[in-house]
């Protein structure tokens, strides 16, 4: 029964039943990171955001800026599951690179989330894992 839960949470068909607030996140990442904009990328983070590298985190807007200084090329963030209490949510999914669509997954992610007084809402980490 367990087992049975699990597969239903992680339906595929649930990727596109994101709010608009959230979709934004993932929008807004795949935007700057194929733009190379590791500033705006940073700006998507609450000020001591963590992001995971190398087996280590690396944490704040500025360290989060330099390490994605080299981000580039066609991302694509796929959602598979989501959940938002008042100020906190997250997203699991899972992502790969291409101009066409659609692309095969490589990897998979959970970005934690909080929602600013604005309504806005911002990643507090983004832990993500290649495939392999």
């Amino acid at each position: 029964v367990a087992e049975e839960r699990a597969l239903e949470l992680f339906d595929e068909s649930r990727s596109g039943e994101l709010p608009r607030e959230l979709e934004r996140v993932l929008r807004d990442y795949e935007r700057h990171w194929s733009h190379g904009d590791a500033e705006a990328l940073a700006g998507l983070f609450v000020e001591e955001g963590l992001i995971a590298r190398g087996g280590s985190w690396i944490r704040g807007r500025d360290a989060i800026r330099e390490a994605y200084q080299s981000a580039s090329g066609p991302l694509h963030l796929r959602a598979i599951e989501f959940a938002t209490r008042g100020e906190v949510g997250y997203i699991v999914g899972a992502y790969g690179y291409g101009e066409r669509l659609p692309v095969e997954d490589v990897g998979l992610f959970t970005l934690t989330l909080r929602r600013e007084a604005s309504g806005r809402w911002l990643i507090v980490s983004d832990l993500d894992r290649g495939g392999g």
